[in-house]
């Protein structure tokens, strides 16, 4: 099998040089800061070690305060929020982060990641299937769903809401 890896210039090696040895790193990891940006140690203090001014506003995601709004009227009626996510390691560290920062003050709550071979990539009935089986009424949806416009009707005719978070782009429809 023939690679296609293309490697990136590392940039300006005065840059690259000074960071490793502003922050007593190697160059190789240098190189690779550099190639994001990041070229002071200012700028590496804020990529390591990030700051909640350093932070994007999350409500500049499209109907991110519907999305505050519903997590929170869950809670208050003491629903069951189903956390899922695809099974590559986007899909499972986003749910691994939401899951374990909502368990911290509300307790119905659950995950769900579909399995590889019998559902798929994306969203699944079966995790629909397994949600309204148990009693959840809200699912968060993590890094897919953006497409699956069947799976969220099949899910509205099952009064179970859907939140989706994907950094896919949507289709057509």
């Amino acid at each position: 099998m023939e690679k296609r890896w293309v490697y990136k210039d590392q940039g300006d090696e005065q840059i690259v040089q000074k960071l490793a040895g502003e922050l007593s790193i190697d160059l190789n990891l240098s190189g690779l800061l550099v190639q994001r940006g990041i070229h002071t140690f200012d700028q590496a203090r804020s990529y390591f070690r990030p700051q909640f001014e350093d932070l994007h506003d999350p409500f500049l995601m499209k109907d991110m305060d519907k999305a505050v709004d519903r997590v929170f009227q869950a809670v208050q009626n003491k629903e069951k929020i189903l956390v899922y996510g695809d099974y590559d390691v986007d899909g499972t560290t986003a749910v691994a982060l939401v899951y374990t920062f909502i368990k911290r003050f509300y307790k119905s709550i659950d995950f769900y990641i579909p399995d590889r071979d019998s559902e798929g990539y994306g969203i699944s009935y079966q995790g629909i299937d397994f949600a309204t089986e148990n009693g959840f009424t809200l699912m968060i949806i993590l890094d897919c769903g953006i497409k699956a416009i069947e799976k969220t009707i099949y899910a509205k005719e099952h009064n179970l809401d859907f939140i989706i978070c994907d950094h896919h782009r949507p289709g057509d429809e």
